[in-house]
């Protein structure tokens, strides 16, 4: 994308920059109505502007404010027209017929069309693993006319507008022709969508803020907001993120009314908020956040999977979850890929993980799969966005637990956009790539093994990572095309099994976090895995 992702970009990273931030990015509102501005400081700065190219939650947030989707979810998690004004489905359950609502423009003025969508489709349909499912059932998907396109399927399939709803990685977002036939390998070069919000890119300070600005062409619904389905009205002019990467740094500007929301607070700060007058405490997501350690499967020492089943004895989720989190009542250890609680949760396979061994005896095991995938001293090095509390402390458990196996481990600390590109490159460790980093998943994702990109085993259409197992793979279209609960849960037993024999993905527990707001902002809408800010005004 237009280098927007590209290249030195460093986040402030002191109490003095912070306030120097807040100090700059106030005069752009100071002749406006302050109660028309919104500052919230989100989990991290956005580097990469391509909802299809990227899977990071901060770059799926900032789809829902610019582009808008086809589908989307309600507080029920079920998939409600948006986009779309009207739609059918053949008898024989194989033609999907969808025509668009009227008063759709792109934020250049041009009319959104069926030609847009289809293209937009077929984009997310390569990187995303629900829309490489979907396209893997595809005959045709074509646009009939301006406003209306089929999409006619090889076998029924009960997933669809539910693929083109989800809130997370990858989001089915919609682009006009020119963006949407760039290569899905490629990022966008502008950032064009038809959303609630525009970017602003000449007010975009690299490193210190993001901001949108209302969309006045923007035709919400006629529905109330539901999750993040209904009409999506947007009642603040103006909507700023503020990078501010210190945590005690951005805790003190929301007790100052300086900011107004702040996404991640860390657990050992939230006791000081929710006495903070002004301040409100709350969980926005319902269904929780997954913890994922992902190794590289390309590279050695983890391209062996008994390297990687070593790794399972390393981690031991009650000690990343106290260094992460702390609090019994947030966190939860948790053997399951498809999350514990979920209709699809099972621990299957995960007895490494569940194990309660003295740490010498779970090394001891570790140490005894090394030496069976021929381990020799290979460099491992870890990802470490070191401004990300959560992420960092989670690195250090691992480094900590692999030095005692033995391995050669190595922390490169670097900001979460930065690791967010690096985690695309594919050379040996030593020469720029990486063998592990540590991320999450929001809950609702992650009980799907449809949507649940992590749990692909494509190869190369999978996830950074590239876990190849054509087993995995024929279990999750199993998974897809079954017709009944009991149905899908037996296979979704059968994935656990073989992702955790094949170390798809490590989970590292389970965890809530909850959000601080001012409480002059009114509005706020509970979204699993998502954080969404039409409805939301300043009073």
């Amino acid at each position: 994308m237009r280098q927007l992702a590209e290249g030195g970009v460093r986040l402030l990273a002191t109490t003095a920059g912070a306030a120097l931030l807040l100090a700059g990015s106030s005069a752009p509102s100071q002749a406006q109505d302050a109660n028309k501005t919104i500052r919230a400081v989100m989990q991290a700065d956005v580097k990469v502007f391509d909802p299809i190219f990227n899977t990071a939650d901060i770059t799926s947030f900032h789809s829902m404010m610019v582009f808008d989707m086809l589908f989307a979810m309600d507080k029920d998690l079920a998939a409600k027209p948006q986009m779309v004004g009207q739609w059918s489905l053949s008898e024989d359950g194989l033609t999907y017929t969808f025509t668009l609502r009227d008063g759709l423009k792109w934020h250049d003025g041009q009319p959104v069309t069926a030609e847009d969508a289809v293209l937009s489709l077929k984009r997310w349909g390569v990187r995303d693993g629900a829309g490489q499912q979907l396209m893997k059932l595809t005959r045709d998907l074509a646009a009939v006319d301006a406003k209306t396109f089929k999409l006619t399927l090889s076998e029924p399939y009960g997933l669809v507008l539910d693929s083109f709803a989800k809130p997370s990685a990858n989001v089915a977002a919609m682009m006009p022709k020119r963006l949407a036939m760039t290569d899905p390998f490629q990022q966008i070069p502008d950032v064009i969508g038809s959303g609630p919000f525009k970017f602003a890119k000449e007010e975009w300070v690299p490193g210190s803020k993001i901001v949108y600005l209302k969309n006045t062409d923007y035709v919400p619904r006629a529905e109330p907001p539901s999750g993040i389905a209904g009409g999506k009205v947007a009642k603040a002019d103006r909507v700023e993120w503020v990078v501010m990467p210190d945590p005690q740094t951005a805790a003190s500007a929301l007790t100052r009314g300086e900011v107004d929301f702040f996404e991640q607070p860390p657990t050992d700060l939230l006791p000081m908020l929710r006495a903070a007058k002004g301040v409100k405490v709350e969980t926005l997501n319902p269904l929780g956040t997954e913890g994922i350690l992902r190794l590289n499967h390309l590279q050695p020492p983890f391209n062996n999977p008994k390297a990687r089943q070593a790794v399972l004895w390393m981690v031991n989720q009650k000690d990343y979850l106290q260094a992460m989190i702390g609090d019994p009542q947030l966190m939860k250890v948790c053997g399951a890929l498809l999350v514990c609680g979920s209709s699809m949760g099972s621990e299957a396979g995960a007895e490494a993980l569940l194990s309660t061994l003295p740490e010498n005896e779970r090394i001891a095991k570790a140490k005894a799969l090394l030496a069976e995938a021929g381990y020799k001293g290979e460099l491992v090095v870890l990802l470490d966005p070191a401004e990300r509390p959560r992420f960092h402390a989670a690195n250090l458990v691992l480094a900590a637990a692999m030095k005692k196996a033995g391995i050669n481990v190595q922390i490169d600390a670097m900001d979460w956009g930065t690791l967010v590109t690096r985690r695309a490159k594919k050379e040996p460790p030593g020469q720029g790539g990486w063998s592990a980093f540590h991320t999450s998943s929001g809950g609702l994702e992650a009980s799907n093994p449809a949507f649940h990109i992590a749990i692909s085993a494509g190869c190369d259409k999978a996830w950074f990572g590239w876990p190849c197992d054509a087993e995995v793979e024929k279990l999750r279209t199993q998974w897809a095309l079954a017709r009944s609960l009991p149905e899908r849960q037996k296979v979704a037993e059968a994935i656990q099994k073989r992702a955790m024999e094949v170390v798809v993905y490590i989970p590292y527990g389970q965890w809530s976090s909850p959000v601080a707001y001012r409480d002059t902002l009114k509005g706020l809408i509970a979204v699993p895995d998502s954080i969404v800010w039409w409805n939301v005004e300043k009073m």
